[in-house]
């Protein structure tokens, strides 16, 4: 992939509009940010992950293991996602630990699930920004990168 052009990648929602099927929904059910000064460009990554989606991808997701460890002794009630290259949209997670210390995304990601057109096959890129704030990329079957809300190619980075 080293040797791919820039602007090639992009899934089913070519160009800067939404991925699929996004042009008919009225509006977001994200909540909006705060500021956008709160989404610092340079901000430090923490920890990053992949997710492949197996099975229903509407159903409690499961995080791996070593982000649990990760933030064993300081674990969050609570994740606000964020769409990579999008200052605008937070979707606001609960967060639920097991006994064996096993953490889910709960509350909040059957919407944001439904609203990305996630399906079993899609790549999910999750990057902890700490504050429990973490922001998102999702790759469809393909391996392509959706693009929602206008992020540009120089966000992909």
């Amino acid at each position: 992939m080293a040797g791919r052009g820039r602007g090639r990648g992009r899934g089913r929602g070519h160009g800067r509009g939404h991925g699929r099927g996004r042009a008919a929904r009225s509006q977001s059910p994200a909540t909006p940010s705060s500021s956008s000064s709160d989404l610092q460009e340079d901000q430090e990554v923490l920890f990053e992950f992949v997710v492949l989606l197996k099975g229903d991808p509407l159903g409690i997701q499961r995080l791996l293991d070593k982000f649990a460890n990760f933030v064993a002794g300081n674990e969050p009630t609570a994740l606000h996602l964020r769409e990579a290259g999008c200052d605008c949209c937070r979707w606001p997670m609960d967060v639920l630990f097991d006994r064996c210390g096993k953490m889910y995304l709960h509350t909040g990601w059957e919407e944001f699930a439904c609203y990305h057109d996630l399906e079993a096959g899609c790549v999910l890129t999750f990057s902890y920004l700490g504050d429990a704030d973490m922001s998102v990329k999702v790759f469809d079957e393909t391996h392509c990168r959706r693009h929602y809300h206008g992020d540009t190619d120089e966000e992909d980075n």
